[in-house]
């Protein structure tokens, strides 16, 4: 039985785990220092996965067509497509999940005390 292998990222473990944690601007920075092959490599690598999709936008729009295209052919072309349609940078920014603390005073809890018994 042929069991499809897992497609392995075109960069260093820790060059990704950076591009996810950078901020829009430095995500823009660390794309700029990929080659262009190895660039399309990763956009594609990365918009095949739910959680890189929006890194993979981002990646293809600062990639040439033609790089897209040698690499995924048909896919490639549209990613490349889609990378245009929107700042895919902005689009990361805004997806990622916004945290808010409440405001509301916490709940009293009893004591954690043995309470006295009175006769």
């Amino acid at each position: 039985m042929n069991v499809p292998q897992e497609e392995p990222c075109p960069v260093a473990d820790d060059v990704l785990g950076k591009m996810y944690r950078a901020s829009p601007d430095g995500l823009r920075e660390l794309v700029a220092t990929v080659p262009p092959m190895a660039r399309a490599m990763l956009a594609v690598y990365c918009s095949r996965r739910a959680h890189l999709n929006s890194i993979g936008l981002a990646i293809a729009s600062a990639s040439a067509l033609e790089d897209l295209q040698q690499t995924a052919g048909r896919y490639g072309g549209e990613l490349y497509r889609q990378s245009r349609q929107a700042d895919p940078v902005a689009r990361e920014e805004s997806a990622r999940r916004k945290v808010t603390l409440s405001t509301a005073k916490l709940k009293d809890f009893p004591s954690l005390e043995e309470p006295t018994v009175t006769e």
